[in-house]
């Protein structure tokens, strides 16, 4: 387990991101076009492409990052070797289950649909546990503590015939928080290194945010008036937050600017939210799950495997035409998923196609550019 494929979390999830990130949207245009068929199992077309998306593209992506991430944090050498060739074949078995597993008998599936997922996030968290007296982040990291577990049964509530959209507005709100938790830390990064500045952060502003994403975690499960009131309320923060970080500075670079448009992404997802459950009405196309997948998940993961993929192997972490051509494809992908819609509902089955034809051309040219970094040494020496 020498190859450099083996050496880091993000070499190999990353890798899987941008496989399944080109394929899976592309699927499941075809499905919804009628052009194949959807997996026959016990859940509907729909919980498998929520799933997938979360659990197959998604956690490829959060693997990635906080299998590498973690281990910087504490200061550890990180899981490698046969650690992460398990993890890998424990994700693609999750996908051949998820395809193909409806017919194997249930405790089989189950396996297949649980051994990626229990297994990472047990890792994970015993990474942060064991080394806590030297994490750099150890109260922040306290959310990952407790998002992390909460990964599971949102997972199994997915795929629930009675309460799949409990679980998916479970998954979609655990992934929210740890979008929030990032961006936090990036953002601020990003606007000191790049244009040496200075964004507003405070502990009680910080911990209310957080603490308000942990609650909608159960909006699922939450009376409809609360649900609206504290995604309004979120939303409300993050955007009197945004205010003080200097987004016209920021939009003024494509790859720091991207990162900001994500996080209005979120607070746009939440206002359409309360929106939606105080109208008791729903706007064309999911457009509260798909502000976010599309505007948060989409345009904000290119951006960070590119990051990390050049600076974890050595390269400078400069975006080039190609990489900013990625970022650009996304961009038009959100408009053409979200807003098109709104403006021509007659045309919606084709707005889903030109949208999944985004997404694959984006991630298609993520995996060309990306791909050849992860599967080579670094090139400044260094083992990892």
């Amino acid at each position: 387990m020498n190859h450099p494929l083996w050496l880091a979390g993000f070499r190999p999830f990353f890798a899987l991101a941008c496989l399944s990130g080109l394929s899976l949207p592309v699927l499941w245009a075809l499905m919804f076009a009628g052009v194949i068929e959807a997996p026959l199992a016990a859940f509907t077309a729909i919980q498998w492409h929520a799933h997938e998306m979360f659990f197959g593209f998604g956690w490829a992506m959060l693997g990635g990052f906080l299998l590498t991430s973690t281990k910087n944090w504490v200061k550890i050498r990180g899981y490698h070797g046969g650690a992460l060739a398990f993890l890998a074949a424990a994700w693609c078995f999750d996908r051949i289950g998820m395809g193909f597993g409806a017919d194997w008998p249930r405790p089989l599936f189950l396996l297949s649909n649980l051994l990626f997922l229990a297994s990472i996030v047990a890792m994970l968290l015993w990474t942060l546990l064991r080394h806590r007296a030297s994490d750099g982040y150890r109260r922040d990291n306290l959310y990952f503590l407790v998002l992390l577990p909460l990964f599971l049964p949102a997972k199994l509530l997915l795929l629930d015939g009675l309460r799949g959209e409990a679980g998916e507005l479970m998954a979609l709100g655990l992934f929210r928080l740890a979008f929030l938790i990032m961006l936090e830390r990036t953002v601020t990064e990003f606007m000191r290194g790049v244009f040496k500045a200075q964004i507003l952060r405070h502990p009680l502003l910080d911990n209310a945010i957080k603490l308000l994403a942990l609650a909608l975690v159960f909006a699922g499960f939450l009376p409809p008036a609360l649900s609206a009131g504290l995604a309004a309320l979120l939303a409300l923060l993050l955007l009197g937050r945004f205010a003080f970080w200097q987004p016209r500075l920021a939009f003024s670079r494509l790859d720091v600017g991207v990162m900001h448009l994500g996080y209005l992404a979120i607070a746009a997802q939440l206002l359409v939210v309360a929106f939606e459950l105080a109208a008791r009405s729903v706007w064309v196309g999911s457009v509260s799950i798909h502000l976010f997948t599309f505007g948060a998940m989409g345009i904000i993961v290119p951006a960070m495997i590119v990051r990390i993929s050049k600076g974890h192997t050595g390269r400078k972490v400069a975006f080039e035409a190609a990489d900013k051509a990625v970022l650009w494809l996304m961009i038009a992908a959100l408009a053409l998923r979200v807003l098109a819609p709104q403006l021509f509902p007659a045309a919606y089955l084709a707005w889903i196609g030109l949208a999944a034809a985004g997404w694959f051309a984006a991630f298609a040219l993520l995996a060309w550019r990306v791909i050849p970094f992860l599967l080579a040494p670094r090139i400044d020496g260094r083992e990892h």
